[in-house]
């Protein structure tokens, strides 16, 4: 069946992380792959790019299983990150809204997603018929050798040509039932550190770990709090930190820590990913001021009503920390196990007067590279 043949060219280019979010018209495969490739269960798709390319960064071949109507919440990361980078991502979109389609929320956007993409130079392959499904070889190899995005984007037809897959056959769902037992009390403090306090601390506790520095001023605090070769300095991609770390962990075995913000995980679906997949080698260092900082402390709704530790927790993750000073932040960080790891630091609103980064973005993932 169709669905086999695109595992078998997938597993032909060594393709080794599989991040997807199912779509009707091709469900038998997103059935089929978390029993064939190591597996991200995204639950938006912007997620995926920055998961894809941590995996990268570190080694990997990634790519990407999802609905063509995707793309449309892809396009930011996949400019900011995978291109402006120039990290490989190939994506096999089952393209909605041109054949047969009965949803008239699908057409728009889908119908005109050629032009979108040749807007944005991203290139992109039509595969119409199951016969020419050997073509996604194509996309991976001019991915792979032109460090770009490229999308596969198949037409329903090319899953309706043969008989459909059985899901039995991956295996019956598992069991939901379970006990939810939580008591949760924190006392918050008035905040005392600022950002910069909090990764001046944690700094010099730095081994070989590799560091991922959100966007804005929190990279380039980092960057003057103490460069490395095994920092990768976000320029762009709002919400892509933490994706960025779960890829990266579940390339090696390195530890991974991800300087990440409020603002950032409140704007991201990444934390039920990370809880699902677990990766004992994560450590997620939340710098919660309560503000998008980096655009004038405009405050969010971590300030007041929002609790990430509890939301966290709430995702799945276990070994979860709330810090309110630099020495119990850097208490947390050396008794820190295995993963994956939540460190919630309360900070004050306040940026240090810090430079911009002076490495052009290649430069940033060359080095990094080259450590890992």
């Amino acid at each position: 069946m169709h669905e086999e043949r695109i595992i078998r060219i997938l597993k032909e280019r060594r393709i080794d992380l599989i991040s997807s979010l199912p779509c009707d018209k091709a469900k038998e495969l997103c059935f089929l792959l978390p029993h064939r490739f190591r597996h991200v269960g995204l639950t938006r798709e912007e997620d995926g790019v920055g998961v894809s390319a941590g995996a990268y960064l570190a080694g990997g071949r990634p790519a990407m299983v999802i609905q063509s109507s995707g793309l449309g919440n892809m396009l930011n990361a996949l400019m900011s990150l995978s291109v402006t980078y120039q990290l490989p991502l190939p994506v096999i979109a089952s393209w909605r809204g041109v054949y047969h389609e009965t949803i008239p929320a699908q057409i728009p956007f889908n119908r005109a997603l050629p032009a979108l993409l040749d807007g944005a130079r991203i290139p992109y392959t039509i595969i119409n018929e199951g016969d020419e499904l050997e073509q996604i070889g194509t996309v991976i190899d001019v991915a792979f050798e032109g460090e770009t995005p490229h999308v596969a984007l198949l037409s329903p037809r090319c899953f309706e040509e043969e008989g459909a897959s059985d899901r039995a056959s991956c295996g019956p769902l598992l069991n939901r039932a379970r006990t939810v037992d939580l008591t949760y009390i924190r006392n918050v403090r008035e905040p005392k550190m600022t950002r910069s306090d909090a990764i001046r601390s944690v700094v010099p506790l730095l081994e070989d770990e590799a560091v991922v520095g959100n966007i804005g001023v929190p990279g380039k605090e980092l960057f003057a709090a103490g460069d490395r070769a095994l920092n990768f300095y976000m320029l762009g991609s709002y919400t892509q930190a933490s994706p960025i770390g779960l890829g990266l962990a579940l390339q090696g075995r390195r530890d991974v820590v991800v300087v990440d913000g409020d603002g950032s995980l409140l704007g991201t679906g990444i934390l039920s990913c990370i809880a699902a997949s677990h990766p004992e080698n994560l450590t997620i260092l939340c710098l919660d001021n309560g503000t998008f900082g980096s655009t004038g402390d405009q405050p969010t709704p971590a300030y007041h009503h929002v609790d990430l530790e509890l939301i966290a927790i709430a995702h799945g993750i276990t070994n979860t920390w709330k810090v309110q000073d630099a020495e119990e932040l850097r208490e947390a960080f050396g008794e820190r196990g295995r993963g994956p790891n939540f460190i919630h630091t309360m900070i004050r609103p306040g940026n240090d007067q810090v430079g911009n980064i002076p490495l052009t973005p290649k430069e940033i993932r060359d080095r990094f590279m080259r450590a890992w």
